[in-house]
């Protein structure tokens, strides 16, 4: 996977912004920001259509990845695959590169599911697996179900950024270390509330002012700071910023080449911090 990919979660098929959406999928792929991320319950579907259309006109290897929601309802293989195959159709894809247990509340536990994911890569349908939303119990159950298939876990997609520090103190960052599990952070810029500035929150005003000093001394944007923040976390950390407009994953994108200072890594790490 590449160092940052594409959150998808707002796209939908519907009108004119077709061309706005294949428009942000080619200059996320200019950028080198090559893997998208989608779900089933991302506009009922419709984000997934729109994905599948876009990189079908840009023509280009794109790395897909989508989410099986496992409902109180879903209780079988069967419909595990039927939710597969629905989603491969709207994607417009034989296969899919990373398919994920979107949260890991269900009636049958995290294992069954992953007996499933396992059946759909022997099939061909999915080249690795994830978890989503899931505790170290929980990865380590995935795992070691994988295991008995000869799998590894590839992800644990959760919600990682300078205003949700979780993953630092439940030991899922640690877990993907030890692991070598991809931690690919969702809301990585706080849904647009870090790139705001003022929207973050109470109590944050340290943190905007330390996020517009240090990017204004590289002449880059608080987003971009956040996101360069990440990547210097560690190597299995993948941010997926959400984007809708070119203009979007462009800037996102000035990350990757955005190096910060030891001093400046620490100061956004201490404005950030949770009060004690």
């Amino acid at each position: 996977m590449p160092a940052l990919g594409v959150g998808t979660n707002r796209w939908n098929a519907n009108g004119s912004g077709r061309a706005r959406l294949r428009d942000t999928l080619t200059a996320a792929l200019d950028a080198g920001m090559g893997c998208f991320d989608t779900a089933e319950v991302y506009s009922a579907g419709r984000s997934e259509i729109a994905l599948g259309e876009a990189a079908r006109q840009d023509g280009r290897p794109v790395l897909l990845a989508s989410k099986f929601a496992p409902y109180p309802h879903r209780v079988t293989a069967a419909q595990f695959s039927s939710a597969l195959d629905k989603t491969l159709e709207r994607l417009g894809r034989d296969s899919l590169d990373l398919y994920y247990l979107h949260f890991p509340y269900s009636p049958l536990g995290v294992g069954a599911w992953m007996r499933a994911m396992a059946g759909a890569v022997k099939a061909g349908k999915i080249r690795a697996v994830g978890i989503s939303n899931c505790s170290v119990a929980q990865m380590r159950k995935a795992a070691d179900v994988l295991a008995r298939y000869d799998l590894p876990l590839a992800a644990n997609q959760v919600q990682y950024s300078l205003l949700h520090r979780k993953p630092e103190t439940d030991g899922v960052l640690d877990a993907c270390r030890r692991m070598d599990v991809a931690l690919v952070a969702y809301r990585p810029i706080g849904g647009g509330a870090i790139g705001a500035g003022s929207s973050m929150g109470p109590g944050r005003s340290a943190l905007a002012d330390t996020l517009r000093d240090v990017a204004a001394a590289r002449s880059a944007t608080p987003a971009q700071v956040a996101l360069a923040w990440l990547l210097k976390r560690d190597d299995h950390v993948i941010p997926i910023p959400g984007a809708t407009r070119p203009e979007h994953v462009r800037e996102n994108s000035g990350a990757l080449s955005l190096e910060l200072s030891e001093d400046e890594l620490a100061a956004v790490g201490r404005a950030s911090a949770p009060a004690a």
